[in-house]
């Protein structure tokens, strides 16, 4: 499956941490390097990455490194923008999933992005209840989590 995929937070990490997961999604990217993402992905991979400094697993070095990498991939990334589509979206789908509230809102950025019709389109994440959500509305869901 080629063409541009949507990618979840949690699939990003690996991609600007060095992570176990890293070999995976790091295999994903080089399928595709053509990524759709939400607008504030951003701000949730900052508030990762400052979680992983904060509990000692990354030095301010590390951290600003993988800031940077993560400004680097939002500009060569298609952005989904539609803040109040993507909420109307989100509260849907918190009433039909088990879902976070972010999760709804990376959910509804991927449903925007695919203009309603998630079938054959790809979404990465390494979230299970975002990947059985997303499967439900009709994503092909890499990994394919259990």
């Amino acid at each position: 499956m080629t063409g541009v995929r949507f990618w979840d937070s949690s699939a990003l990490v690996p991609l600007i941490v060095a992570q176990a997961a890293s070999p995976l999604v790091d295999g994903w990217l080089s399928e595709d390097a053509e990524l759709a993402l939400w607008t504030l992905t951003s701000v949730e991979l900052v508030s990762a990455v400052r979680r992983l400094a904060r509990e000692g697993l990354l030095g301010e070095r590390e951290a600003n490194t993988a800031e940077a990498r993560a400004d680097e991939i939002m500009k060569a990334s298609h952005v989904v923008v539609n803040v109040e589509t993507v909420k109307a979206q989100a509260r849907r789908l918190l009433r039909l999933h088990p879902l976070r509230a972010a999760d709804a809102m990376q959910l509804g950025a991927a449903l925007e992005w695919a203009d309603g019709r998630p079938m054959g389109r790809l979404l990465h994440t390494l979230d299970v209840q975002l990947a059985r959500a997303a499967a439900r509305e009709g994503f092909h869901v890499l990994p394919e989590l259990g």
